[in-house]
């Protein structure tokens, strides 16, 4: 059983960014998942939305980091990973079909650590296990606007509740509505239900409900206008982008439809744009 799936889901994600040499940078939010390789060798693997990735031109981007310090403190201690190669290629995995992105890199030990096992990730079967339907609550971790909790660069923790219906199967709706507002910064945090969550009227009593939903892509916008609302995608292309790590050929799932807002346009979740420092 998971002890404490929000805190654990903190310390696994990061602030992702990369200065953009006129004294501002692109932010965007990560989180790690503990991925073995296929021959069983540990593996730390960075999962984020592919655009994230891709509005960021340098070969280097950066990974917000924290070191837990003998006083009971926290530092930030951001590292600098390849997310390139030489010649600009990129040398992350996306999602043919979905705005999910992974990537494998070498985190500090304390970090590696804080990965969470794939398994926490949903699976087909999961929103109808636990019976998951519009009303119900779900919080999501992120840097919007670039910000972070504290000085530590802890990502910031909101809640918002299911707005769509039906939820699945994630082959014909890859993406659910989360009545949340999107930051640019959002972009590519965990979205989850975690234990003692309140559950819709009518729904039932409180119950031990810990899992990953998905990952936050993008927000819906009618006529330039924001309307507060998050679109989340399935975890179910998380695993399939975890699997395309080991197997360019795996398996993908190509949804039957897509997630409609009637006279609305899905507006991806642009990364933060802030003071470089």
């Amino acid at each position: 059983m998971i002890a404490d799936l929000a805190v654990e889901l903190i310390h696994a994600t990061v602030q992702i960014e990369q200065p953009m040499g006129d004294g501002t940078r692109t932010v965007g939010t990560g989180f790690l998942i503990n991925a073995p390789t296929l021959d069983g060798q540990p593996r730390t693997v960075l999962v984020t939305a592919n655009h994230v990735l891709q509005r960021m031109p340098g070969v280097q981007a950066r990974i917000g980091y924290r070191i837990a310090n003998a006083d009971g403190s926290w530092s930030y201690a951001p590292q600098k990973f390849d997310i390139r190669d030489a010649d600009g290629n990129p040398r992350w995995t996306q999602h043919p079909k979905r705005d999910v992105a992974a990537i494998a890199i070498t985190a500090p030990a304390e970090f590696a650590k804080a990965a969470i096992p794939k398994d926490w990730l949903a699976g087909d079967e999961t929103f109808s296990t636990y019976a998951v339907g519009a009303g119900d609550q779900m919080m999501a971790l992120g840097f919007p606007r670039g910000l972070s909790a504290n000085p530590a660069g802890f990502p910031i923790l909101r809640a918002g509740r299911v707005a769509s219906f039906p939820l699945a199967p994630a082959a014909a709706f890859p993406t659910f509505l989360l009545d949340f507002t999107v930051f640019p910064g959002n972009s590519g945090g965990p979205v989850f239900m975690a234990e003692g969550v309140r559950r819709r009227p009518g729904g039932g009593e409180s119950q031990e409900v810990q899992f990953i939903a998905g990952l936050l892509t993008q927000q819906v916008e009618l006529n330039s206008e924001r309307l507060e609302i998050g679109i989340v995608t399935h975890a179910r292309y998380i695993h399939e982008t975890l699997a395309l790590l080991d197997n360019p050929l795996a398996e993908i799932t190509v949804a039957q439809g897509d997630l409609g807002v009637g006279g609305a346009k899905a507006a991806s979740a642009l990364e933060a744009v802030s003071p470089d420092y």
